[in-house]
């Protein structure tokens, strides 16, 4: 059974920081591409970075410079770690991957960007 579970949002001020880890099981972890996707209240989902399994990373433009994506396979765990955070970075954020086919998703962590 596959699951995905995050943590690590909160609440941080404009220009503050977070990290969020998104814990694996239930996949070969090491070979899957990861993915952290976010929504905001009234918008749609986007997709903010990937990472696959030989470490390529890729950004959205509103988030290169500010946010790095990782991952650490021995503990089937990927992260985000988001500086200079912005309200419009407010958001919740799930992590999502595809295995045999199948997509799947965490219930999704909040942050809240506010002063």
């Amino acid at each position: 059974q596959v699951q995905l579970v995050e943590s690590g949002g909160g609440l941080a001020q404009p220009g503050g920081s977070l990290r969020l880890s998104c814990a694996a099981s239930g996949i070969i972890f090491s070979r899957n591409t990861m993915r952290w996707y976010r929504q905001a209240p009234g918008k749609e989902r986007e997709l903010v970075a990937s990472i696959t399994g030989i470490d390529n990373t890729d950004y959205a433009e509103s988030v290169k410079g500010r946010f790095t994506i990782s991952r650490a396979n021995g503990q089937n765990t990927f992260y985000l770690q988001m500086n200079s955070l912005k309200p419009e970075d407010t958001a919740v954020y799930s992590c999502n991957t595809i295995y045999l086919s199948r997509n799947y998703w965490g219930k999704g962590t909040l942050v809240t960007v506010s002063s």
